[in-house]
């Protein structure tokens, strides 16, 4: 798909009396509205400052948010009767796809009337809308979806990126991810400097292809106060407490990002089936639960529940699709964080200086 992004202005910022509006594509996940209304609940009730355009069948919704006494008078109800399913191909969705909840949720950006879109549905649809309706930043050759990774970092998390925006990635591309990243990690993580790596086969300089080395040179050519390159990191690095930003293309993000959560499951079904396998096993839980508890928290994948879209004309944040209450809230609260931040902006800014100076040497977002 080509997008001339050079013509298309930013959106506007909405005019709520110092409200963050949220816009809400109701009808995408595994889960239905429900969860998706609940998720909202559970964030309007942590933060007044809070609003929400909801995108999906005006009837269901309508009745979902009068349950919920901490939405009334927050919602603004945006009718559209098509769903965007988990089987459908990005390439029908960008045909056919207008009038869906996932074109309205994104459109609300374009036009203005949201800081940020939220949606649960199908990935690649997404991705190909926000590109369509919203556009590339200019200067942005592949927009990359970053994810927060559990680690040992004091913030708790490191962000990856690429994880599956497009399995491709020149040396140029990095740079920019790391950029993306950058600012990422400064405005939602609240990381001052920011230390950056290149996931590669090892740290040895002479390992890696072609546009790995090159995508090194460049990113420690970049490196300002404002952010630290550490050159090359490992998979073993990716929890640690080396880095903040794993820079990768999108291919190795998403291998990685999958083999993460599969192994994060199966280390916890091997605990409950260790603590369950004999009378004093189970009392040994019993007396292990608060510390159990505390990792449970520690590595729950819905705390870090949503991937953001970097590089786009405006900020979106998909959540998982089969997220619960719990993760959708997770995901609207990471899009209050980034939209209050001025994330958007900032990193518009970021991506303009590194076009201009290559080695993005004079950035300073």
């Amino acid at each position: 798909m080509t997008v001339d992004s050079a013509t298309t202005p930013a959106p506007r910022a909405p005019g709520t009396g110092g409200s963050v509006v949220i816009s809400v594509d109701a009808m995408g996940g595994d889960r239905g509205p429900a969860v998706v209304v609940a998720g909202m609940a559970e964030s309007a009730e942590k933060n007044p400052e809070i609003r929400f355009i909801v995108h999906g069948d005006e009837a269901e919704l309508a009745g979902l948010i009068a349950r919920r006494k901490v939405l009334q008078g927050r919602c603004d109800i945006r009718h559209a009767a098509g769903v965007v399913t988990m089987h459908d191909k990005p390439s029908q969705v960008v045909r056919k796809g207008e009038g869906s909840s996932m074109w309205s949720a994104i459109e609300s950006v374009k036009q203005g009337e949201a800081s940020v879109a939220v949606s649960c549905g199908n990935t690649g649809a997404l991705m190909a809308l926000s590109m369509l309706r919203l556009r590339k930043l200019p200067g942005v050759n592949r927009p990359a979806i970053a994810c927060l990774w559990p680690s040992r970092n004091p913030q708790g998390f490191n962000i990856m990126l690429d994880v599956g925006a497009d399995i491709r990635a020149d040396a140029h591309d990095l740079l920019q991810y790391a950029l993306m990243g950058a600012s990422y990690a400064r405005n939602g993580l609240g990381v001052k400097m920011p230390r950056v790596g290149l996931l590669n086969v090892g740290t040895e300089e002479h390992k890696g292809r072609a546009e790995l080395k090159q995508a090194n040179d460049l990113i420690e050519a970049a490196a300002t106060d404002n952010f630290t390159y550490v050159g090359f990191v490992e998979g073993g690095d990716l929890p640690s407490s080396r880095v903040d930003v794993i820079v990768t293309d999108g291919f190795t993000g998403n291998v990685a990002l999958k083999t993460g959560e599969g192994v994060a499951k199966l280390v916890g079904d091997f605990l409950k089936d260790a603590f369950s396998n004999s009378i004093m096993s189970k009392f040994a839980a019993v007396l292990a639960m608060t510390s159990l508890k505390r990792l449970q928290k520690r590595i729950d994948p819905r705390r870090v529940n949503g991937g953001i879209f970097l590089g786009l004309n405006g900020t979106v944040v998909k959540s998982h699709g089969s997220a619960d209450a719990t993760g959708v809230s997770a995901a609207i609260k990471l899009a209050f964080t980034l939209a209050k931040s001025g994330f958007q902006d900032r990193l518009a800014a970021r991506v303009a200086q590194s076009a201009a100076t290559p080695t993005g040497t004079e950035a300073s977002s």
